[in-house]
């Protein structure tokens, strides 16, 4: 037990001595806390260009054109009557969308209104930000139909139908950060994690061959594990709560998960580690593997649009299913027992790295 104590503050002693692992290991996750989700600090975009192909020029456009015009998410940057040169705007990225205000709609609108449509065209290149350009236009556009339709309400018979409101039941700011930042907060815990212990590691191999006794393994496991679970608890406690992002739907789920996530990560990250021989060489091979993994994770574009070999090995990925189980514990607030698969997973490949670690680090008998 003693020498177990001994590395376990060891360990500690060498993070702190070893800058580069300091600095990813514990400054890297207090910083990414802090500055990754204050880019996003708005939530939502504003001031997005659109153009109006305003092909009647009646009464109605122009109240449309002024209602619009009052939206601040929205940033009318040209109207014209020519869609062809609108629609080479928006491919030459000067726009978001376009708003095609058809020849007739006035009269058409009172005459049929149930055959009078009104044209949204919107860019897929930024398909998350422009999606606020959409619900902005179409309050506007009810909000002016509809009082057109009622001063008119003699002559057409037509009733406009009642708003629909969408009320998200998890993301309840529907903004971009409380989307993006509970996905990437595991992620973030990872590889700070799979950086920090394989450049360690490779340090200690780079000056001696590191072959620990299991006193030395076992501690240097619990001081990482230490430092993981107060990274987690941070990140998903205090971080979600001073930008207020959803949390807290299932805490004793996410106390009991937090330790195997964090057990499996260590365990692959000390497997991983034992095939450098020097520190510089983890960043240069593991920094790339971010933004593949937060792609195979199902967050940035679903799964299932995936090819079948990418959904095969994104299931085979311990980050795949601890940040779909974050999400479905810190903000869907599901039942344990949902997620119990995902936590079985993660034990068992943890224990099976900790194994393959322990063979490639303990000591061989010549």
């Amino acid at each position: 037990m003693r020498s177990f104590l001994f590395y376990f503050f060891k360990t500690f002693k060498d993070i702190k001595g070893f800058s580069a692992v300091f600095t990813t290991l514990i400054l890297g996750s207090i910083l990414y806390g802090f500055f990754y989700p204050t880019a996003y600090k708005a939530q939502q975009a504003e001031d997005l260009p659109i153009i109006i192909v305003d092909q009647d020029q009646s009464t109605l456009t122009n109240q449309i054109i002024n209602t619009i015009n009052s939206n601040p998410n929205i940033r009318i940057t040209q109207i014209t009557t020519n869609f062809l040169e609108a629609q080479q705007q928006v491919q030459a990225q000067k726009a978001d969308a376009i708003l095609l205000l058809p020849e007739k709609l006035s009269s058409d609108l009172l005459a049929n209104p149930k055959n009078t449509g009104i044209g949204l065209y919107i860019s897929s290149a930024y398909l998350i930000r422009v999606k606020q350009i959409a619900s902005g236009l179409a309050i506007s556009l009810e909000n002016v139909i509809q009082n057109h339709l009622q001063r008119f309400g003699k002559v057409s018979h037509f009733s406009p139908e009642l708003p629909i409101h969408q009320i998200p039941l998890f993301n309840t700011l529907s903004g971009y950060g409380s989307y993006i930042f509970p996905s990437v907060a595991p992620l973030i815990i990872h590889q700070t994690i799979l950086l920090g212990v394989g450049m360690l590691i490779a340090g200690y191999r780079e000056k001696k061959k590191w072959q620990p006794q299991p006193n030395e393994f076992f501690g240097f496991f619990a001081a990482i594990f230490a430092i993981g679970c107060l990274t987690s608890f941070y990140l998903f406690g205090f971080i979600f709560w001073l930008y207020d992002y959803p949390r807290g739907g299932n805490f004793l789920g996410m106390l009991i998960a937090v330790p195997i996530f964090i057990s499996c990560i260590i365990a692959l990250s000390m497997f991983i580690a034992s095939f450098f021989d020097m520190p510089e060489r983890v960043g240069h091979v593991l920094v790339p593997t971010s933004i593949v993994l937060f792609l195979l994770s199902g967050t940035s574009w679903p799964l299932q649009a995936m090819p079948l070999p990418l959904q095969w090995l994104s299931l085979c990925l311990p980050s795949t299913h601890a940040i779909q189980m974050f999400i479905q514990l810190n903000q869907m607030g599901v039942p344990t027992e949902i997620v119990i698969p995902k936590l079985i997973f993660l034990s068992i490949s943890g224990l099976v790295f900790l194994v393959l670690a322990y063979i490639r680090l303990h000591p061989k008998n010549e």
